[in-house]
């Protein structure tokens, strides 16, 4: 009204007109609005009231040009359901964040198979899973419902089209008007006088605003409790570089640590390698200078009786002959001192790189446990031919007249005898054991091979010779490879066969050296090794049955029966052997190409089934006794 100049109308109204029609003032007098077009306003209430009438009219013209503009903002394709071109009525969201109404996509469902249990999205033929309370418990989209409600609220209430839903079901003519908050249902004003009148009513718009405002907090709460776990995150995130970069720290600094300490031992041991070879060299010369000295003596022997020869007459020399003969035969008092074969050898065998060390200097063995004797007790033993071992380092010897004992890694007796219900788990004269990589123990007992789990509980057996006449077929040893391959020697038929763990035939090797008794090991490089004890041989051929190598075994310069024999993970192998029936009984040590290394260990009693432990050292059957050997 101060724009018109209307609160100073009770003392200039006179000084003024306003034309009913167009509700403008004007400066004319009254009586000059006389024969115009508008109307003059005579008093202030009709003044009011007119000014009143203007303002509505106003309003409805400016609520009617406004949804010109909001129209031609929002695209219809924003708020209309593509299935049936209306705009949303409870509008539902799938997983491709397509959105459709609630009813329309009943329809689709219904229309549909029922063993479907997806609904295919009109728009992008994306698979939403229908829930179990179906469509109607799928999410709402509440921006959409909000942006509908907005743009009805511009173009007017009218403008949206009225749905069955909004109608109450008693009453049809009636409006939903009314919300039972108690029963949290809606209504018709006639419903809510006659059957909700003590209950707690409001309005519908005021329901949906209401229920608006409490989504609106939801989101709220949910978004706080976002910010909340976001920010945790971003600590745990940062936390979780500091502790990344100090851990990595850590490990480099561990890893210079063990590299030093590494280096420090490697350095160690070749410097205690050069010491011994240095050692060693001085003693070589040394033997090999006294050796030239009494080389020298014997060469002015020789130049003294040369001389002799050339000037003395033929009486002379038959009257010397004697002390010429006699001292042509220096070299018995000569002496020349030897070097034995071990000092040539020296060699580096590694570890798993622990705390302690990373490897070993091998230089001669000695031994380190020793357990039982002759006797008929726990622990004795009345004819001990071979051992094998566990991967926990138990001890398993068999007597050739006691069946089987286990022992500790230490020598300690645990027990003897294996269990069996049956006749044919029975042991009756074991003569060769082996433990396979999962310590199953492999036994020959006269012509068959039986199986037995290392509490020593019978599985199964099988005979290598199955097509054999009986009695024409004597097992004398028996090897497991690491991919648990089984070899078998036959003495009689002077074969060795391979076979799968369930006893089926690999292959047959036929070689004319196999002979009783017999040696067997098995190397890393598929080698079998066996020993010729009469004929003093030590044969090597590969799984295909070709020779590898084939040398006489020796102490010493004569000639040794070989017996027992083993290898060591790294192709090398040690065999026992010793000259005469009870002769000195010594172990020899060969490289994988059968080059003799030199003696490991001597003065044993008559060694004969030997293997390694998981540790490397050696452990000796000795007929009464059993012997580990370390380096």
């Amino acid at each position: 009204m101060k724009k018109y100049g209307l609160q100073r109308a009770p003392l200039y109204f006179e000084q003024f007109q306003i034309c009913s029609h167009c509700c403008r003032p004007s400066a004319t007098s009254l009586s000059s609005a006389k024969g115009t077009n508008c109307k003059p306003i005579r008093s202030l209430a009709q003044l009011v009231s007119t000014f009143s009438d203007w303002r509505a009219q106003y309003l409805k013209m400016a609520e009617a040009a406004l949804p010109t503009k909001t129209t031609c903002k929002i695209s219809q394709a924003l708020i209309e359901c593509p299935i049936c071109l209306k705009w949303f009525i409870n509008p539902k969201i799938l997983n491709c964040h397509h959105s459709f109404c609630q009813k329309c996509l009943q329809e689709l469902v219904f229309n549909q198979n029922p063993k479907t249990g997806f609904i295919i999205c009109p728009e992008c033929r994306e698979k939403t899973k229908i829930p179990v309370k179906g469509v109607s418990a799928l999410l709402n989209s509440f921006f959409l419902s909000s942006l509908i409600d907005d743009v009805i609220n511009l173009e007017g209430p009218n403008q949206r089209p009225k749905t069955e839903s909004s109608k109450c079901q008693k009453h049809t003519d009636q409006e939903l008007r009314c919300h039972c908050d108690t029963c949290d249902l809606l209504m018709c004003v006639i419903c809510a006088f006659l059957d909700h009148k003590d209950h707690n009513l409001t309005k519908t718009t005021d329901c949906v605003k209401s229920f608006r405002q409490a989504v609106e907090a939801k989101f709220d709460e949910c978004h706080r409790h976002f910010q909340q776990v976001d920010n945790s995150i971003n600590k745990s995130d940062k936390r979780l570089q500091l502790m990344v970069d100090r851990t990595l720290a850590d490990i480099l600094a561990k890893e210079e640590e063990k590299v030093a300490k590494l280096r420090n031992e490697s350095r160690l041991l070749r410097e205690r390698v050069t010491e011994i070879g240095q050692d060693r060299i001085k003693e070589f010369k040394s033997i090999r200078s006294s050796n030239q000295d009494k080389m020298n003596v014997g060469k002015e022997i020789v130049a003294s009786v040369n001389h002799l020869m050339l000037h003395a007459d033929g009486v002379e020399l038959l009257d010397l002959k004697l002390k010429v003969m006699h001292n042509l035969t220096f070299h018995k008092e000569l002496q020349f001192q030897t070097v034995q074969r071990k000092k040539s050898f020296i060699r580096f065998k590694c570890h798993d790189v622990t705390d302690a060390d990373i490897g070993e200097i091998l230089v001669e063995w000695e031994v380190k446990t020793e357990f039982g004797k002759c006797g008929e007790g726990e622990g004795e033993f009345k004819r001990a031919v071979n051992v094998a071992c566990f991967s926990d380092g138990d001890i398993v010897v068999c007597d050739y007249e006691r069946l089987l004992s286990t022992f500790t890694s230490k020598g300690s007796y645990k027990s003897t005898g294996v269990q069996s219900g049956t006749e044919d788990g029975k042991l009756k004269r074991p003569f060769d054991v082996v433990v396979t990589s999962n310590d199953l123990l492999l036994v020959i007992d006269g012509p068959d091979v039986k199986v037995y789990d290392r509490e020593l509980r019978y599985i199964r057996q099988f005979r290598p010779s199955q097509n054999q006449v009986a009695g024409q077929s004597t097992l004398g040893g028996i090897v497991v490879d690491k991919k648990d391959r089984i070899a078998v020697v036959d003495l009689k038929r002077k074969v060795i066969s391979l076979h799968n763990m369930d006893g089926s035939i690999i292959s047959s090797i036929h070689h004319a050296e196999i002979g009783n008794p017999c040696g067997l090991s098995v190397s890393s490089y598929e080698r079998l090794i066996f020993t010729n004890y009469h004929n003093m041989k030590l044969v090597c051929v590969d799984f295909m049955g070709n020779e590898v190598f084939n040398i006489s075994t020796s102490i010493g310069g004569k000639p040794a029966k070989p017996l027992g024999v083993c290898c060591d993970d790294v192709g090398y192998f040690c065999v026992s052997v010793h000259c005469g029936e009870r002769g000195p009984c010594e172990i020899h040590h060969y490289n994988a190409s059968g080059e003799h290394i030199g003696c490991l260990a001597r003065g044993l009693y008559s060694p004969q089934g030997m293997t390694f432990t998981p540790t490397g050292d050696l452990i000796v059957a000795e007929r009464y006794s059993v012997k580990i050997l370390h380096q």
